[in-house]
């Protein structure tokens, strides 16, 4: 096929096979997923010690667990002794130790090797240095955010760097007080396309007024097609007649105490590389955590959190909930619908974006220059 050199308006995207070569995504999880910081888990679903959650990051399985001390722990889900997975459950709570199914090698809940069969016998073994391997974890926003690299980014700058980058500075964040809110829903999705689909959805609003006509009832700036996102400091406003940001622009729940009033009615976007969307509005905060599983599939786990009296009270947040829950199943099912075009000859050189997704191709030379560094740091 010939093409065509294209009108200055239009910009090219990445070829196809981006989203469907198995190569390529496996470069991806070593050079993005193990590399970078993934938030994990939300810290209170482990209310107590011995609480744990498993985690696909990249090609590994990850253990979050609360110590006896009441810390965040991350570890690789592999026994030192023959590599057998120690959790194989997605979530449990264990007493007091973590122990190995096949072997009963045994570890406490900050990774030290404590008990095996004969390991008296065995004087010469370093219970710490047999102990679980650990991974970084920082916390913020309430959630715990893993590194399984030897020598983690800068935390301060990738993530937090993020909403400062969107925000203009990284109090606007903080006064939705995030990590003090209470899970009110959580929905997970399992989307059959390649997460770099989602994010590019998620980027640009060009196709809001054609899939999102409860989102544009209450943001008509986004019928426009302007993701609202990519304007440091601004936020979408509310529509005039909507009392809240719920299905029916029905009244929501009280602002947030420590939203200021510049940021009420407003809703506001920030996109964590590389798998991490937050959604600020009044009353709750929409937090999107994306796992990769395989070049065509993502499981896309999303919170939405209120006040805790807000959730304690049992207010119906139904309305609330469906507005955002819509929007992700609009988004997914055009992303499936997206994804099999990918391997078409027709998309062989990519496709194009136009000027209100422009700021998409910013997204793609971060993603080339990731995959380009890495591999030059290996050489």
């Amino acid at each position: 096929m010939t093409t065509m050199p294209l009108p200055p308006s239009l910009i090219a995207t990445l070829p196809g096979h981006f989203y469907t070569d198995p190569e390529i995504f496996r470069q991806e999880q070593e050079r993005l997923f193990e590399s970078m910081w993934f938030c994990a888990v939300r810290g209170a679903d482990l209310a107590r010690p011995g609480a744990f959650r498993t985690v696909r990051i990249g090609r590994e399985s990850v253990i979050v667990t609360r110590n006896r001390g009441g810390e965040l722990r991350a570890f690789l889900n592999v026994c030192r002794h023959r590599g057998a997975q120690l959790c194989t459950e997605e979530s449990g709570e264990v007493r007091r130790t973590l122990q190995c199914p096949y072997h009963a090698w045994t570890y406490d809940l900050d990774g030290k090797l404590i008990a095996a069969p004969n390991l008296v016998k065995m004087n010469d073994v370093d219970r710490t240095a047999y102990g679980l391997v650990t991974v970084h974890l920082r916390e913020w926003l309430g959630y715990a955010w893993v590194c399984l690299a030897d020598e983690p980014p800068s935390f301060e700058e990738t993530v937090i760097g993020a909403a400062v980058e969107r925000l203009g500075d990284a109090a606007s964040i903080e006064r939705y007080g995030t990590e003090k809110l209470a899970l009110g829903k959580r929905i997970t999705y399992d989307v059959k396309a390649n997460w770099k689909l989602i994010v590019e959805n998620f980027m640009e609003c060009y196709h809001c007024a054609t899939i999102h006509p409860e989102l544009t009832d209450v943001l008509p700036e986004f019928a426009d097609g302007y993701a609202a996102q990519y304007y440091v400091g601004h936020g979408a406003a509310f529509a005039d007649e909507a009392k809240g940001f719920t299905v029916d622009g029905s009244e929501g729940f009280a602002r947030l105490p420590d939203v200021a009033e510049e940021q009420d009615r407003r809703y506001y976007a920030i996109t964590v590389k590389p798998t991490v969307f937050i959604n600020l509005v009044p009353d709750h905060v929409i937090l999107h955590r994306m796992f990769p599983l395989a070049e065509d599939r993502t499981v896309v786990e999303c919170d939405w959190l209120y006040a805790p009296e807000v959730v304690e009270s049992g207010a119906d947040a139904s309305r609330s909930v469906e507005l955002f829950h819509r929007v992700n199943v609009q988004d997914f099912d055009a992303c499936e619908r997206t994804q099999p075009a990918m391997a078409s000859r027709a998309y062989r050189t990519g496709g194009v974006l136009v000027p209100t997704e422009h700021h998409i191709e910013v997204f793609h030379a971060w993603l080339l220059e990731k995959l380009r560094s890495h591999a030059s740091d290996q050489a």
